[in-house]
């Protein structure tokens, strides 16, 4: 697949803003037209790699971009601090670990379904990296797991709420909300996809896998009970930490730039500290300081084998679909 004229010509002539918001917006509409459940993991495999042309240009002539996506790109959790800070009665944050723009039209077309109202359908940056500590730093946590029990604090920015993360059936989940109308704010994180992901990361259909997981979650009666639970009396947004690259579909690296990305990451996607980038033209890595340090992250859509076996499904590094992540308001 090529990229069209209009669209090169925003990426190469326009300012780094312009060619962020036209990747972004292209990223979106390819990934949130509807899909059917029989068909899902061929055209969901279709869109990644028709995505993958947006990545083909960031990492062989656009690659400098990449040094100001965090600039330029508003994080998601900029975002949902912006957001809480409306005007809405009662609010609550639904966030998915690990949902990426593959699972987008499941939560559309669900929400269209059964009645609720969208506000905002739009994609965030994840942190860099796209790890889970990370993002929930940036909203000041100390880790995921504070979140549990209601054991978010005060220090936080989306106060006040009622916090939890558990890794339950939707239908448990449900039972944990107050229905009430007028209820109190909620800041709900599910560690589903990403324990399903990290499950089968090692399987050679992971991504068949979890597409067909999320279809079944994400159309289910017991998530859109949850999801009405949340937003009886509130103002809901649902969205993620990061996304994921599904690496399985990557290319092998050449020689010379596999040993030196198995060496400098081994199974992952980035590693912490100022690190040599390799000599290589266009890089294999990018060098990006962000508010978490310095970190060297591969870039674009390459794999090598590792011990073990490279992973189908990862993040921490730089492709599309696992820096952006999902953001969608709605109501009931």
């Amino acid at each position: 697949m090529t990229i069209d004229a209009e669209v090169f010509h925003h990426l190469t002539k326009g300012a780094p803003e312009d060619a962020w918001r036209v990747i972004i917006d292209k990223a979106v509409e390819i990934a949130s037209k509807p899909l059917a459940i029989g068909n899902a993991p061929s055209e969901v495999t279709r869109r990644d790699r028709e995505i993958g042309t947006l990545d083909h240009f960031l990492s062989s002539s656009g690659w400098d971009l990449w040094q100001v996506f965090g600039e330029t790109v508003e994080r998601t959790s900029d975002r949902l601090v912006r957001w809480w800070d409306e005007p809405y009665s009662a609010k609550a944050v639904l966030i998915l670990d690990g949902l990426s723009l593959r699972e987008l039209p499941w939560l559309l077309q669900g929400a269209k379904e059964r009645g609720f109202t969208l506000h905002e359908v739009a994609a965030n940056a994840s942190e860099l990296p796209g790890e889970t500590n990370e993002f929930a730093r940036a909203l000041g946590f100390g880790s995921r797991s504070q979140l549990q029990n209601n054991g978010g604090g005060l220090a936080h920015k989306l106060q006040p709420a009622h916090t939890e993360c558990v890794d339950m059936a939707w239908k448990d989940c449900a039972g944990l909300i107050d229905a009430t109308p007028g209820a109190k704010n909620w800041m709900f994180w599910h560690e589903w996809p990403d324990k399903k992901l990290h499950d089968g990361s090692g399987a050679g259909q992971g991504l068949d896998t979890l597409t067909r997981d999320a279809a079944e979650q994400l159309s289910s009666d017991d998530f859109w009970a949850f999801v009405e639970r949340l937003t009886t009396g509130r103002r809901l947004v649902i969205t993620s930490d990061h996304g994921y690259a599904a690496t399985g579909l990557f290319f092998d690296a050449p020689d010379e730039q596999a040993a030196f990305l198995k060496t400098t990451f081994k199974s992952g996607r980035g590693v912490a500290g100022a690190a040599d980038a390799g000599p290589f033209v266009p890089p294999v890595a990018t060098q990006i300081n962000s508010p978490h340090g310095v970190h060297l992250l591969a870039a674009g859509r390459w794999k090598w084998r590792s011990q073990g076996g490279y992973p189908t499904l990862a993040h921490g590094g730089l492709s599309l679909l696992e820096v952006l992540s999902p953001f969608v308001e709605l109501s009931k």
